[in-house]
């Protein structure tokens, strides 16, 4: 049976796991396992340009917590590729297995097992939910306790999962999931004026690069402003402006409409600083009237009333992984 390829889908004409030899990550470097068929495929490099240590990963410490149901049958022909799953090492580091780092060493040293089958390329993608993953042949519990999800901030709320003053936040729109033992977290802030989405997740590595200014992640507002923005506005904006705290510039801008005095603007940027879309906006003479953040990356608020929860699908999450490169 084949394996997975780099890229997790099967290969051809490789060396299945067991098979003898010092499988893919032993092998010297620009070297591959299996026929020469394969010498040609392209690869997707590994994270940072660099490929797992196989030795570290033979002498790594296990933390997997075995699951209570060992004994299970393994229907097929061995590990499936999923498109929109989820990277095999995430699932292990969310099972608190190792690091993902060090869930790429086990890999490598073909300590892991999908579906019945040992694997030892990075990058298998697979449904956490349906997948007979084991470590050193135990079947470990993966964690099914990550959130995900966007929230519709409504105007006039504050930003924050509880007020001492007692003002709406958005801790009351999920105090049930809290009650309940969920602990969550907002991505981001929106000032109390701002409605729209916020994400809300308790995977704090994510969260956290989500919010780090060095990846750069995209947001989209629509801003009602006074004034009839000229046509050099977008132009004015992509250049840079100077604010109190710096320059601040937006990424693309577009001009929806202007009627009685007041105009319609979409703006995207990548920064996060306090108020930044009102600064920049009353910077050029247009003070905000109504701004709504309707995407952050590829999660996009759509249709979804205020004050709404929706969780997130697989391919909104694996686009903000992918984002803030996870």
């Amino acid at each position: 049976m084949a394996s997975a390829s780099r890229d997790g889908r099967p290969g051809r004409g490789r060396k299945t796991a067991g098979s003898g030899g010092r499988g893919t990550s032993g092998a010297p470097r620009g070297s591959q396992q299996g026929s020469g068929a394969q010498q040609g495929r392209s690869r997707k490099p590994h994270r940072k340009g660099s490929s797992p240590d196989v030795e570290s990963g033979r002498v790594r410490l296990n933390n997997a917590k075995p699951a209570r149901h060992q004994t299970v049958n393994v229907d097929g022909d061995g590990a499936t590729y999923v498109s929109d799953g989820v990277r095999l090492q995430k699932v292990l580091a969310a099972a608190g297995v190792a690091s993902r780092r060090g869930a790429e060493e086990l890999i490598a040293a073909g300590r892991v097992q999908v579906d019945g089958e040992v694997i030892r390329s990075q990058g298998l993608r697979v449904d956490p939910n349906t997948a007979i993953i084991k470590v050193d042949g135990a079947r470990v519990i993966v964690d099914e306790t990550k959130q995900y999800l966007a929230l519709n901030k409504p105007r006039g709320w504050h930003s924050t999962m509880s007020d001492d003053q007692g003002r709406p936040c958005i801790g009351d729109l999920v105090a049930e999931r809290v009650m309940a033992g969920q602990r969550l977290f907002h991505v981001g802030r929106l000032d109390a004026e701002t409605e729209g989405l916020i994400l809300l997740t308790n995977d704090g590595e994510l969260a956290h690069r989500l919010m780090h200014p060095s990846f750069e992640v995209p947001k989209t507002y629509l801003a009602t402003v006074r004034g009839e923005a000229a046509r050099g506005l977008g132009r004015t904006l992509r250049g840079g402006i100077e604010l109190d705290d710096g320059p601040a510039r937006v990424d693309h801008l577009a001009m929806l409409d202007v009627h009685q005095g007041e105009s319609l603007l979409r703006l995207t940027l990548h920064e996060g600083r306090k108020r930044i879309v009102r600064r920049m906006l009353a910077e050029v003479g247009h003070p905000v009237i109504r701004l709504v953040r309707t995407d952050i990356g590829a999660v996009t608020l759509g249709k979804q009333r205020p004050g709404s929860l929706r969780v997130l699908d697989n391919r909104e999450i694996g686009a903000l992984y992918k984002a803030v490169d996870l």
